[in-house]
């Protein structure tokens, strides 16, 4: 069977835009959470959120490309551009019918979608849209712009699973490698929804954190006092290519895509199972992929969200698993950082993890006050601090609305 290793990484994200500068913020515990400026939050429950900062897409693309493309697009192709660059990947020598292109995305252009459809209200009986209202804003569109950008006529979609979306991408991207359908995989998610539609519906749910008056401090997993989510954004994008064509093309590996596993919850289209179900499924299935063992794994990225059920179902389902390893695996939520990126959250996490492995450090949790009493007190959650260790294994898990769970796993170059 072919394998599959990373070759090139980018990332837009609320504490930093380019990979380099959001793992130095990790290893920081800098958080990303601030007062929403995108529109006025006064009648609204919550009004904070991960913005990214400074970002310019005319870095990136012309006005004339920047006006037709939703800022989640815009997202998509600024990582994009960061990931086909530390590639180092020649297009003009590689085959470009074998590079294919799968971008996920929660929600897809929804900042497009609010601006026209209140724009049709207030035009009454006379409504006008832009041209390009549907090109904006249908979620594959990142995936299609990407392609056309560079010529790419492998493989190409968008793929959405909720919060899991960017993490079935990279998972589907390793089942073409090994399968033999690409030579290389542009894989991660893009996310661009801190927006009234958006911070208004995740309220009605009353899945959104509203300490309001301490954005920094707002995501807080595993804390007792945690009360909901803080939405963030960006992207965060991966190159994903056949471990014998990166050799031959002398390319950087960073580690190896190892595994991964999949599964659902069938319990409750929002709430997570309140064991774990899905989520022990996704991660026994991604060991078993990467033929791994329990004790094998160093690092796990957690998903906590920093909802009061979500946090503990995945505490439960970890220490199901993992049982008398728990305390040499470590354990970190980088939304705690970053916030919750819906269906960018995989892609951006991933990176984490395979920079846990090539640095040999684990970012911390950040705005833990005290560690929830109904979570296992043998769970080894790194805290405040970055941790010192050599990760050989690293998994990512990722659940969404509707009972997706996944899992990847990352591993050691020639381990």
């Amino acid at each position: 069977m072919k394998r599959a290793v990373i070759t090139g990484m980018g990332a837009i994200t609320p504490i930093g835009n380019s990979v380099h500068e959001y793992w130095n913020n990790l290893l920081q515990g800098k958080s990303g959470g601030t007062a929403i400026t995108r529109f006025d939050t006064t009648n609204y429950k919550t009004k904070i959120a991960c913005e990214v900062k400074n970002f310019n897409p005319l870095q990136y693309m012309d006005k004339k490309e920047a006006r037709k493309t939703d800022l989640f697009t815009q997202y998509a192709l600024a990582a994009t551009s960061e990931c086909m660059e530390d590639s180092q990947l020649d297009l003009g020598k590689s085959n470009r019918n074998r590079i294919g292109v799968i971008m996920a995305t929660g929600i897809g252009g929804m900042i497009t979608f609010e601006d026209e459809v209140l724009n049709f209200g207030r035009n009454g009986e006379n409504p006008r849209f832009s041209p390009f209202f549907i090109t904006k804003m249908i979620a594959n569109m990142a995936a299609g712009q990407i392609s056309l950008r560079y010529g790419l006529h492998g493989i190409n979609y968008g793929v959405i699973s909720a919060c899991a979306s960017s993490n079935n991408a990279i998972a589907t991207a390793l089942d073409l490698i090994r399968l033999g359908r690409a030579d290389i995989i542009i894989a991660g998610g893009s996310e661009a929804t801190i927006s009234k539609v958006a911070i208004g519906g995740f309220n009605a749910t009353k899945a959104l954190s509203t300490l309001n008056d301490s954005p920094e401090t707002a995501s807080r997993p595993f804390s007792q006092d945690r009360d909901g989510f803080v939405l963030g954004e960006g992207a965060g994008v991966l190159m994903i290519e056949e471990m014998e064509h990166a050799q031959k093309r002398g390319a950087k590996i960073y580690c190896e895509l190892a595994g991964y596993g999949a599964a659902a919850d069938a319990y409750h289209v929002v709430a997570t199972h309140p064991d774990g179900l899905g989520a022990k499924l996704a991660m026994e299935e991604a060991l078993t992929d990467a033929k791994l063992k329990e004790q094998d794994v160093d690092y796990i990225n957690v998903h906590a969200t920093s909802t009061p059920v979500g946090d503990i179902s995945e505490c439960k389902a970890i220490a199901d698993i993992f049982g008398n390893s728990l305390e040499s695996i470590h354990l970190s939520a980088t939304k705690s950082m970053t916030g919750h990126l819906l269906g960018a959250a995989g892609a951006v996490e991933s990176i984490a993890c395979v920079q846990t492995i090539v640095n040999g450090k684990i970012p911390p949790t950040i705005n833990v006050t005290k560690v929830d009493p109904e979570i296992n007190p043998k769970l080894n959650i790194t805290l405040n601090k970055p941790l010192d260790k050599k990760v050989n294994i690293a998994l990512n898990n990722t659940f969404g609305f509707g009972g997706h769970t996944v899992t990847t796993v990352f591993k050691k170059y020639n381990l």
